[in-house]
């Protein structure tokens, strides 16, 4: 198979797909109810094993998933008030990692090293690790998910594992000309680009949309609830308004109906990778809907709502999933792009990623 001839930014860089993620942010690694009290639960961050746990008191704290002594997983352990005890020989392990007590160990003050501690936390449904250098967790800026906490929106947790690298992912939700993609569910819909500002670890675009063919999904319809005022500003020649910015290494979608002041809808999402070559990635991400008047009408809607949702979120990951399977083919990044947003989304990731190592 001979490789097309490149027209890519990137012929002199690393191949994006080859591309880890940088681990000096705030990632979730799981949802909250997953972690029970007195329990622990197995993760994994581009392939290093984590083990959670939570004490019965309510303490959270993570670890490295591999007992220093015989490197079989904690996770396996018990759960003490403020410790996780291996379950092979019984070696005790403090939240900070720190080698509390070898049972068989006549002076305790010769104790070995203990396992890395990586600084969590629990906020908005999910768990967050900071899997980077941990001095510089409590500068690091902590996502805005304040529109969870308001009365008027309602969450939708996204929560799936996809088998692709997450670049894949940050192109697909930034090039809202892929709306080709979703005509069975959306009829036909004209993506119009209205232009985009860029610093140096993140890039924002601006769309608006035309129905050119079909009708409205009632999923879709629900979803932005237009009120009167807004259709009246729409027949006055406002335009809705969808943002989407990268802003490394997460993603947040807004869309304004015809001029509102709150958005209809507000999504940020980031992609975990799981594997240490980073072909497969646990998306999470909170779908925040703005409730209508009266606010209980909400729960009505929701199912149609999910379904709607589900179809189009369904439909981006085969075909990402099958972006990633021509890669492997492949080997390298064939991509000839002309988007100038995707052009410069692919730069963002290369100079704020790190080089993956060989398998």
């Amino acid at each position: 198979m001979v490789a097309p001839p490149r027209h890519s930014l990137f012929d002199t860089q690393r191949d994006i797909r080859k591309t880890g993620i940088h681990p000096d942010f705030w990632y979730p690694i799981a949802r909250s109810y997953q972690l029970k009290p007195g329990k622990t639960l197995a993760v994994s961050f581009a392939g290093e094993p984590i083990v959670l746990v939570r004490t019965r008191s309510g303490m959270l704290f993570a670890l490295e998933n591999r007992c220093a002594h015989r490197q079989v997983p904690l996770d396996t352990g018990v759960v003490g008030d403020n410790c996780l005890q291996c379950g092979y020989h019984g070696w005790k392990y403090d939240s900070d990692g720190k080698c509390m007590t070898v049972p068989y160990l006549p002076d305790q003050r010769d104790r070995p090293n203990g396992v890395r501690h990586y600084p969590c936390r629990d906020a908005c449904g999910l768990i967050f690790i900071f899997p980077g250098n941990p001095a510089q967790a409590d500068t690091a800026q902590f996502p805005d998910l304040s529109n969870h906490h308001s009365p008027n929106y309602k969450t939708r947790y996204l929560d799936r594992k996809i088998e692709c690298h997450y670049s894949f992912l940050h192109e697909n939700l930034m090039d809202m000309n892929h709306q080709f993609l979703h005509r069975r569910l959306m009829g036909g819909i004209k993506s119009i680009y209205l232009g985009q500002r860029q610093g140096d670890s993140w890039i924002e675009v601006d769309y608006t949309f035309k129905r050119v063919k079909g009708g409205q999904n009632w999923g879709e319809k629900f979803i932005l609830q237009k009120t009167s005022q807004e259709r009246q500003r729409q027949s006055q020649g406002k335009q809705d308004l969808m943002t989407i910015r990268t802003a490394y290494p997460y993603q947040r979608l807004k869309f304004w109906t015809a001029g509102s002041a709150e958005p209809a809808m507000d999504l940020w999402i980031v992609y975990v990778p799981l594997d240490r070559q980073q072909r497969t990635n646990h998306t999470f991400g909170l779908m925040m809907i703005r409730r209508p008047n009266p606010k209980w009408l909400m729960e009505l809607l929701w199912p149609f709502i999910v379904r709607f949702t589900e179809g189009i979120l369904a439909e981006d990951r085969e075909i990402v999933e099958l972006e990633q399977q021509a890669f492997d083919r492949q080997g390298a990044d064939w991509n000839q792009e002309i988007f100038p947003v995707i052009r410069n989304v692919r730069e963002i990731l290369v100079s704020q990623g790190l080089p993956l190592s060989a398998p």
